[in-house]
């Protein structure tokens, strides 16, 4: 009878005679538990380093929602804020869109997070800024277009958290897997323009809160093995108006394709790193809304328009795209191409910032081809 082999030895650099318990699915690299986390760790750091993502002594906010990709983000920026003395003064930033059996229960969570880790947090809720929770919402348009008022609501209220905190400066979890659907869809509806900012490791920098994507090329996988190899708590139930979001269909896309090409999450960001629009060509100039003060290219901004909307019974204000396009040329390592732009993604699905999947049967098969 054949012996079974064991488990092979950890592939660490550091020299480790433990036998590998992870496969990184970044780069299939054989590793311990302990060197698979310091490696996770250090592309991190290296991310950071790389693209000066904070200076010394800046408040950075942590927007924090208590699933898997926040909190190991909040866990990891901890860890090397105090092993890379980078000097952050480092806050948990919560937003609560008034989702019963969900966003409460996710909050419980951040809690939990923030006696752990030491940081203060503070939370926002919709209901507080805009009059309305996510459930009045829906009770109110039905699902069809509730990701667009979320993804809306979320973005503003997380800028307006940071800002009352005195952050200079702004982390959400989003990462290599949440990038590369990003940039599929915007491929799909034809706004070619968007590419370049949605694949950009720091935005808003025009603005007064720049945004910054420390995961940016962390692989999914690889952040649920690393919050579980660090006994991370984190809530893993999908919103429950989720299911409906044109989202879930680049996220299933991007999966298939990763099955034949592991590569392919990497070089989809890629391509869509090498996408930039013409320096001649004139980008709308960020202004103030005329109602609540807040950046935008119009008069009054998407959130007023959404909640005029509301509270007009005009719920297709600010949702229906305008019928005029604008030819956007973009150049790429091939050439230069136009684009009609379809003038979408007025806040497109707010799980992308929350960053946070459920861990469903189909994610957890995902990870036993990581595990020895």
């Amino acid at each position: 009878m054949e012996k079974r082999r064991g488990p092979p030895p950890c592939q660490s650099e550091e020299g480790c005679s433990n036998s590998a318990k992870i496969r990184k699915a970044k780069n299939g690299a054989q590793l311990c538990g302990p060197c698979f986390s310091k490696s996770f760790e250090d592309d991190v750091h290296e991310t950071i380093i790389n693209n000066n993502l904070f200076k010394r002594g800046e408040r950075v906010a942590i927007g924090a929602s208590g699933g898997k990709d926040s909190t190991v983000l909040a866990f990891v920026m901890k860890t090397l804020n105090d092993r890379h003395d980078y000097g952050l003064d480092l806050q948990l930033l919560s937003i609560d869109e008034g989702i019963k059996g969900y966003r409460d229960d996710s909050l419980l969570a951040v809690e939990k997070n923030r006696v752990e880790y030491g940081l203060p947090l503070t939370i926002l809720s919709y209901n507080d800024l805009y009059g309305w929770t996510m459930d009045d919402i829906v009770a109110k348009i039905g699902k069809k277009n509730n990701c667009t008022f979320c993804g809306v609501f979320r973005r503003q209220a997380l800028d307006r958290g940071a800002f009352k905190i005195g952050a200079t400066k702004l982390v959400t979890g989003h990462n290599a897997d949440d990038m590369a659907e990003t940039v599929l869809m915007n491929v799909l509806r034809g706004d070619i323009a968007r590419l370049e900012r949605c694949t950009n490791i720091v935005t808003g920098e025009e603005g007064d809160l720049p945004r910054a994507k420390p995961l940016k090329y962390c692989f999914e996988r690889d952040i649920v093995m690393y919050a579980r190899s660090n006994q991370l708590e984190y809530f893993y139930t999908e919103c429950i108006y989720a299911p409906n979001a044109y989202r879930g269909y680049a996220r299933k896309y991007v999966r298939d394709l990763e099955k034949v090409h592991p590569r392919a999450i990497l070089d989809l960001i890629r391509s869509g790193e090498k996408v930039s629009v013409k320096k001649e060509v004139e980008m709308p100039t960020l202004k103030t809304c005329e109602r609540c003060g807040y950046m935008t290219s119009q008069k009054m901004c998407k959130a007023c328009l959404l909640i005029e909307g509301l509270n007009t019974g005009n719920t297709d204000l600010g949702v229906r795209k305008s019928k005029k396009t604008k030819k956007v040329i973009v150049e790429t390592e091939g050439g230069k191409k136009e684009d009609g732009g379809c003038g979408s993604g007025g806040g497109g699905c707010g799980c992308a910032g929350a960053a946070d999947e459920t861990e469903n049967e189909e994610t957890r098969k995902r990870l036993k081809d990581l595990q020895f």
